[in-house]
């Protein structure tokens, strides 16, 4: 099989500028709608943007949960974005309590106020790499990325977590667990690091 990007459609993400980026590094990538054309892919892509409340149910409505979780166990390279990373959690606590797709243990939840900061956290920030990962390679040790959320992931195993961030208090920026990553900020906003990390993920194998 050669090397080509599913990214999966359940109405919820900024679909377009992510094929963009994958094909701005020299591979493929299709935009997805039926699950059962999910396994035709090497790699995955679960974007997202909105509320967590109305993804997880449009995934499982359309079928793009099981699938998504067929290929994860498949052993095949998969990755979230932003909500995408959120929607890999056990729970989410975004406008109630809600199931996510329960491929990491933790829950997802919102910033807490504090005065002088922003709620969503909007713009550029720096990285804290926490371990290696090849997902991440070639970017530097503090680079800068952009981020665009509410809700942040409270990961209950912290090696699953690859990168943090600082907003406040430090939150979970990127993590992975075997085949599958995550990022919470945007690659594809994110200039020449977010091109290299989906360069670095259209490698995997």
């Amino acid at each position: 099989m050669t090397n080509r990007a599913g990214i999966i459609d359940y109405t919820m993400g900024n679909l377009r500028s992510v094929q963009k980026a994958i094909e701005s590094v020299g591979a493929e990538a299709d935009i997805v709608s039926d699950p059962e054309d999910l396994k035709n892919y090497s790699h995955v892509i679960l974007p997202g943007v909105g509320a967590f409340r109305d993804a997880i149910a449009e995934l499982r409505k359309s079928g793009m949960a099981e699938a998504f979780i067929d290929m994860v166990k498949s052993g095949r390279p998969c990755l979230g974005v932003c909500l995408g990373l959120q929607l890999l959690f056990e729970k989410s606590f975004e406008e109630g309590e809600h199931t996510g797709l329960g491929l990491l243990k933790g829950d997802v939840v919102r910033f807490e106020p504090q005065e002088g900061l922003k709620i969503p956290h909007m713009g550029w920030n720096h990285l804290t790499i926490q371990r290696p990962d090849p997902l991440l390679e070639g970017i530097g040790e503090s680079p800068c990325v952009y981020f665009v959320h509410s809700y942040h992931a409270q990961a209950a195993d912290p090696h699953d977590v690859l990168a943090t961030s600082d907003h406040g208090r430090p939150f979970v920026a990127a993590v992975g667990r075997e085949n599958l990553r995550a990022c919470q900020f945007h690659p594809e906003k994110s200039q020449a690091v977010g091109l290299k990390i989906y360069a670095n993920f259209m490698r995997l194998s």
